[in-house]
């Protein structure tokens, strides 16, 4: 799902952001600059509505960003938040599995050269009639 929700970038003395959601009660997060401040705000925005998903809680309903309230130097702009892309990423990642077999067939397997973890997914993959 694709949301957008205005965010508040507060400058910081050193030269950073401080990234504020108004209606995402989750934290914060910021940046080393402008830049930074917007990549970790898409990062927080998606990684925020994704567990709010995952939880099925209700998706809070995005501001009007003409009526927040913020400080003279604040930077108030959009941020994007696809979390279909967000989940694909996270459930993408590598998971490590301890698996048993005869001692005869890893010898055969290691002798052959055979990556199990490849051989692995590409058998799961046909069990359950996944097509990459």
């Amino acid at each position: 799902m694709k949301y957008i929700y205005p965010a508040i970038f507060r400058p910081e003395e050193d030269g950073g952001f401080c990234v504020i959601f108004p209606d995402i009660r989750r934290g914060a997060t910021q940046g080393d600059d402008m830049v930074d401040a917007m990549e970790m705000a898409e990062d927080f925005l998606s990684s925020a509505l994704y567990d709010i998903e995952e939880e099925k809680s209700a998706i809070p309903t995005p501001s009007d960003s003409k009526t927040i309230q913020t400080l003279p130097n604040d930077i108030v702009t959009l941020i994007v938040a696809d979390t279909n892309e967000y989940r694909r990423y996270k459930e993408n990642r590598v998971i490590k599995k301890t698996l048993t077999l005869p001692s005869w067939l890893n010898a055969k397997a290691e002798a052959a050269s055979i990556n199990f973890s490849q051989t692995l997914q590409r058998a799961l993959k046909q069990e359950l009639q996944i097509v990459d």
